[in-house]
């Protein structure tokens, strides 16, 4: 190779790394308003009047149109090219929080919330999709333990910055900046995404429809099955349970169609993709893993805040050591991922039990005045086993999945995610209040009860990163 390749090839690979960056900060952005927005609800209740229905469509609403548009885009991405899903859902996600920062009106607000799902579900899976296609071998793990990191902190970052904005901001429009912050951030991130990200997919662009029965299906399925779980506090009843077997029945009828439109066109996901051991059992893995440690941040939030009365500054500080574990680990998670395989996610899985367990014994009949101090350790060690998770597990799941099948299978493991995280919010938080209530206010017993519930979801990813791990040694 003389000197001219070398350069060449040299600034190709710097290229694929600073369009790598832009989509993590992208990622950052969009998975941060999952839970940024959690600490601004009494703020924004004071500022508009709203009532629960309202906050619960604040919070729930983004969720739900989030979930609903990953595997649509995904499959946009793999066929058209990501670049240009990528910019246009970075834009609209700016837009769209400048117009949540601006309303005057719940429902204003909960029109921008959903606009913004919609935006944020076309992002995330051009960004994984980007991974598959620019990076192969230790490079890809190394890209996917930087994903992994951005995911992590996101997720346990977001209540801190949320409270400085306010505290910064203002009780009374400090809720505002927790949506305009995305605006700069965004519109830099259009400029640089059009510039760095590649135009078209590997190979020759798919020109073949983009099955809308199937998206149709696909997304009545995700809303049945979403819609009682994001609403379980405002819809009273058991009727609205119904429709969770309603969503898996046409979930049913989307894989049959799906087979049927495969023998013709190039179908929105790809069935035989299950009959990958590696990406169905990762997919099992990340739906339980997120049910139970996302629910750990709504019910601790809760706990501290409302509970112990602790500001929302403080509450974002006593995640913050999760959030830094998580960022250490995934890093060097996705750099040792190729070397131990599956045994990796079951270590973490375990460190992530042993961690909450800890939570639990250091707060039995501890003073409330030093919550977040007792649980800081316990909650860093949850956070290192969690970055040997996400990582390695998201790079495991992804690895035999074909490059112009990356994003609509990324799509579908997040959607799994998104499922996951609701389902567990909705059944760890349902113990957590009816533990409150039977215990007449004792918020200590009732966080431990329902931690303990979080646990033994993450369990389950345990017992699923197990059954890959022999099924391995098994063909081995």
């Amino acid at each position: 190779m003389n000197d001219r390749q070398a350069a060449v090839t040299e600034a190709g690979g710097r290229r694929r790394w600073q369009a790598l960056g832009v989509g993590l900060v992208a990622t950052f952005m969009t998975l941060l308003d999952v839970s940024i927005v959690n600490v601004a609800v009494p703020s924004i209740d004071r500022a508009l009047h709203a009532t629960p229905s309202d906050l619960q469509w604040v919070l729930s609403g983004y969720a739900l149109t989030f979930g609903l548009m990953l595997v649509p885009a995904g499959r946009f991405g793999d066929a058209r090219g990501r670049r240009t899903a990528f910019v246009v859902g970075v834009a609209l996600f700016a837009l769209t929080s400048a117009l949540a920062g601006l309303a005057t009106s719940p429902a204003w607000l909960i029109a921008a919330r959903l606009l913004q799902g919609v935006a944020a579900g076309v992002v995330n899976p051009q960004v994984i999709g980007l991974i598959q296609q620019l990076f192969r071998g230790a490079e890809r793990g190394r890209a996917f333990g930087l994903l992994g990191a951005t995911i992590g902190i996101s997720t346990a970052v977001g209540p801190l910055l949320g409270g400085l904005l306010i505290q910064l901001g203002g009780e009374e429009h400090g809720w505002r900046w927790v949506f305009f912050v995305n605006v700069p951030v965004g519109a830099v991130a259009v400029v640089l995404g059009w510039r760095l990200v590649p135009a078209r997919p590997t190979g020759q662009p798919d020109r073949h429809r983009l099955d809308p029965f199937g998206v149709l299906l696909l997304g009545v399925g995700v809303v049945l099955l979403l819609l009682p779980l994001v609403q379980r506090e405002q819809w009273h009843g058991a009727w609205k349970w119904a429709l969770i077997p309603a969503g898996l029945a046409v979930l049913v009828g989307f894989g049959l169609w799906e087979r049927r439109y495969a023998h013709r066109q190039t179908p929105l996901f790809d069935l035989r993709l299950f009959g990958l051991r590696s990406y169905t059992l990762g997919a099992l893995i990340a739906l339980a893993y997120f049910g139970g440690f996302t629910a750990v941040f709504f019910i601790f939030t809760l706990y501290l805040q409302i509970g112990l009365g602790y500001s929302a500054l403080v509450a974002g500080l006593a995640i913050t050591p999760f959030a830094l574990g998580s960022a250490l680990a995934s890093t060097l998670g996705g750099r040792i991922v190729n070397r131990y395989g599956r045994p990796l996610v079951g270590i973490g899985l375990v460190i992530v039990l042993l961690g909450l367990l800890a939570v639990v014994i250091v707060l039995r009949n501890s003073p409330h005045h030093s919550v977040p101090l007792l649980t800081a350790l316990p909650l860093l060690a949850a956070g290192l086993g969690s970055g040997l998770v996400i990582t390695p597990n998201q790079t495991l799941t992804l690895s035999e999945v074909p490059v112009p099948q990356a994003g609509s299978a990324a799509g579908m493991l997040q959607t799994g995610q998104r499922i996951g995280s609701a389902a567990g919010i909705a059944a760890v938080g349902a113990l957590f209040f009816s533990s409150l209530a039977s215990t007449h206010g004792d918020w200590a017993t009732a966080f431990r009860h329902a931690l303990l519930l979080a646990a033994g979801v993450i369990l389950l990813a345990l017992v699923a990163a197990l059954v890959d791990i022999a099924m391995g040694r098994r063909r081995g």
